[in-house]
């Protein structure tokens, strides 16, 4: 059995691994990640993980929805999470592209999550990453 490439982290007063898988839509599922809007959402998330310490373990950016998979720190809240990433992309999103203001709203408010243990991980880190399971 291959080992996981998922390795338990130590805290100040804890050891563990927690990753999320999240999934979320543009409001009304419109086909809007795209081209240089596509390219800038890799860019906004990158640089928000460094920001909060958090590992983007995978990451898809379809025409009209996302697949994140990210590990974070065991004291952090999976809505504050969603609510990080979501957040700052639409924000500076509907900035740089207008065409993104004629939605009332980037993002709907809804999501999926599922956390995911060692085994887990890496079985979600390669669907994510397959370009067939579309």
């Amino acid at each position: 059995m291959k080992k996981s490439s998922y390795e338990y982290r130590h805290y100040n007063h804890a050891v563990g691994l927690s990753v999320i898988h999240l999934v979320w839509i543009p409001k009304r599922r419109k086909k809007v990640l795209v081209g240089k809007i596509r390219d800038r959402i890799f860019e906004i998330f990158s640089a928000l993980a460094i920001e909060k310490d958090w590992n983007i373990r995978a990451l898809e950016v379809a025409p009209d929805h996302i697949h994140l998979f990210v590990e974070i720190h065991p004291t952090d809240a999976i809505f504050q999470v969603i609510k990080a990433f979501k957040g700052r992309s639409s924000n500076y999103l509907r900035k740089e592209f207008p065409e993104l203001k004629k939605l009332p709203s980037l993002w709907t408010s809804s999501y999926f999550f599922s956390t995911a243990g060692n085994v887990a991980a890496d079985t979600i880190e390669r669907y994510i990453n397959d370009p067939h399971h579309g």
